[in-house]
């Protein structure tokens, strides 16, 4: 792998004035970010929706202006360059959008649309029937899909598609806004799997934008996670997910979903909403929601520290970021036993008595009759369902259901 980066990105700005004429505002959608990218490397972007992934994207990509910083690609400065001096430039970069279906035009083949960046940048000497015949089975498509249409594709063939596209002028850098969205798991791995190969095949460097973790743990080299639009906590994808620094990464690894039902989950939840970009909170602008605030934290604003395997914004800044998390999970486990204990050798209650097989013997067949019947599911009353909706645990169902047929026998007594 080459050390040069072949894209520098220095303290970018990207600023958004919203408002009535005479009342706007100016808005900062991405904020004093910096980051490196080399040849065969990928970089993924992780945050909440809204926190700048696709605003930065665009900016790197000259689809959106930047108001400060530098944006440097294979050492050539980018930023301010008009829509005629780019186009040379966007042979060498390309962009998979978010949307795969809508992404295509509904009114081309396919073999037109994987073609179509070689007509917009007049490679007229190569043959395109040829062009689409080498392309398709890169991405794992037959030929004879060369003459469909956007509309009798599914998600997954939709993304091979622009997949097929984005490598069409053989670029060194794709930049891939939620390549997984809306497909089935078994697609998305297929797909990540493809992006993978190309990678090492045709030495690519890639920026990912997703919210899919395991997306992320999968496939890319370094991370940076994003809160209002600025980089939080960026380092190694390894050593991120193993010991995560930042509160506000922690708390989006903890909201990762686990395969293992049995495995102990030790959520973070954060308390308040994102704030508003329009009134950015003072001092370190996760104070709102961190659990781990203290005073200088609301209002002094954290200084950017370089550690030994990443870089973060936090005044609580751990030595050993894998020590002190793992010290951490100990103690709230502890705290989790003491509010709740429990006997580790005894089985897990069943969430509803109507899950369980339940017996009972048969009406009419006598004491000793050794013959065992499951009982049906409990009729849930009318008025049960009317105020408490199915979100409702089945437990507390069950309950409200016998309590409601009680006060029913009751008033029929009392009548």
């Amino acid at each position: 792998m080459n050390d040069d980066p072949i894209l520098k990105v220095e303290d970018v700005e990207v600023t958004f004035t919203v408002g009535r004429i005479g009342r706007r505002n100016a808005i900062l959608g991405v904020a004093g970010v910096s980051f490196e990218l080399r040849r065969g490397e990928t970089f993924a972007l992780v945050g909440e929706s809204g926190s700048g992934k696709t605003t930065l994207a665009r900016a790197v990509n000259g689809l959106q202006a930047i108001s400060a910083g530098a944006i440097t690609f294979e050492g050539q400065r980018i930023d301010g360059l008009d829509r005629k001096a780019m186009k040379p430039l966007r042979r060498r970069m390309s962009m998979m959008f978010q949307d795969p279906v809508g992404s295509l035009s509904p009114r081309m083949s396919v073999g037109d649309i994987v073609t179509e960046p070689l007509r917009i940048h007049g490679f007229e000497g190569r043959d395109l029937k040829d062009e689409a015949a080498r392309l398709l089975p890169l991405v794992g498509l037959p030929l004879e899909y060369a003459d469909r249409y956007p509309h009798q594709l599914s998600g997954g063939q939709a993304r091979r598609v622009g997949v097929a596209r984005a490598i069409a002028l053989d670029p060194v850098l794709i930049i891939a806004d939620e390549p997984t969205a809306g497909l089935d798991v078994s697609v998305q791995g297929e797909v990540l799997n493809l992006l993978n190969e190309l990678r090492e095949r045709l030495g690519l460097a890639m920026v990912i934008i997703t919210h899919n973790l395991h997306v992320v743990h999968h496939v890319a080299d370094r991370m940076a996670v994003m809160y209002l639009g600025r980089f939080v906590e960026t380092g190694a994808t390894q050593a991120v997910f193993g010991a995560p620094a930042h509160p506000y990464t922690a708390a989006l690894l903890s909201a990762n979903p686990e395969p293992d039902p049995d495995r102990a989950q030790n959520r973070i939840s954060l308390p308040a909403e994102v704030p508003s970009l329009l009134a950015r909170p003072a001092g370190c602008e996760f104070h709102t929601r961190c659990p781990w605030a203290r005073d200088n934290c609301r209002t002094v604003a954290p200084p950017r520290v370089a550690l030994e395997d990443r870089s973060l914004s936090c005044h609580t800044i751990p030595s050993n970021p894998a020590r002190a998390r793992h010290e951490e999970s100990d103690h709230d486990r502890d705290i989790q036993r003491d509010r709740n204990p429990v006997d580790p050798h005894a089985r897990r209650r069943p969430p509803c008595r109507a899950g369980l097989d339940a017996r009972r013997r048969r009406p009419g067949s006598g004491s000793g009759d050794p013959r065992i019947y499951p009982l049906p599911a409990p009729r849930i009353h009318p008025r049960a369902r009317r105020q408490y909706p199915s979100a409702v645990r089945p437990r507390r169902l069950c309950r409200l259901a016998g309590r409601h047929a009680r006060l029913g026998r009751q008033r029929r007594a009392d009548a």
